[in-house]
């Protein structure tokens, strides 16, 4: 049976106080926590993120990852570097890299196979705009997008990876997919990869991201298909972050 994973995607948001303080209060209530826990910090404090869990069962990763190994790519941080900071996981093709960096599918299948290749999980973002989802084109879309990481990787690559949902239409307006749209995409996700794997259809955790809060996450979690969420500003808050932590 997968385990349950609820990630937190911080974005660009924290100090060195709020966080300290924020993992602090994440840790005094993980005892409580029915999921699996990660969080995911701008790439500056990955040093103290990776100081402040040193011991704990909170996993950490980073927001994005570059493609390239080493070289003359003046802002960009490489899997080794991540590694350097006992980096879990990496997020690649989250919707905001891809709407407003202009990456496109195969930038996405190229940082996930530079996160693979450090040993680092991927959590792979695939979801659909608001006019796709209006004009019936969803599972198009997502295809499209697993597609690219397969051609380059294999099936047997989403094995090592986690894949995120996020409607792109629900990821920080308040609106929610209902439990049975979520669950109706992430069942599509599992039956198209199962065609070619079926061992790694059972084993990939696919998560739902979308304004995910305390008071949804019972409902949402209670899907066949979901197996989690990735979190963004509910994941801010400790109080906030663990009640969603408390509902796998």
């Amino acid at each position: 049976m997968r385990q349950t994973l609820v990630a937190g995607n911080w974005k660009l948001n924290g100090s060195k106080e709020s966080i300290k303080e924020l993992l602090a209060g994440i840790l005094d209530g993980m005892s409580e926590a029915k999921t699996d826990v990660a969080v995911c910090a701008p790439y500056i404090y990955l040093p103290l993120v990776d100081e402040l869990l040193s011991g704990s069962k909170i996993g950490y990763g980073s927001e994005s990852i570059s493609e390239h190994d080493s070289g003359a790519f003046t802002g960009e941080i490489s899997g080794s570097m991540l590694k350097d900071f006992n980096c879990q996981y990496a997020i690649v093709g989250h919707s905001e890299r891809r709407s407003l960096f202009g990456e496109k599918d195969a930038d996405t299948a190229n940082k996930f196979a530079a996160a693979r290749k450090y040993g680092l999980t991927p959590i792979l973002c695939v979801g659909e705009l608001l006019e796709e989802r209006e004009a019936g084109i969803t599972e198009e879309v997502v295809s499209r997008q697993l597609d690219a990481v397969i051609a380059l990787e294999g099936i047997a690559a989403l094995s090592d990876a986690v894949i995120a949902y996020e409607p792109v239409w629900a990821i920080g307006t308040g609106k929610t997919a209902s439990p049975e749209q979520a669950q109706e995409v992430h069942a599509f996700i599992r039956a198209k990869i199962a065609k070619r794997d079926t061992a790694v259809a059972e084993k990939v955790q696919i998560l739902y991201g979308g304004s995910v809060n305390g008071g949804n996450a019972d409902e949402l979690f209670a899907m066949e298909d979901i197996d989690g969420g990735l979190i963004g500003g509910a994941s801010l808050k400790a109080e906030d972050f663990l009640a969603i932590c408390k509902a796998g």
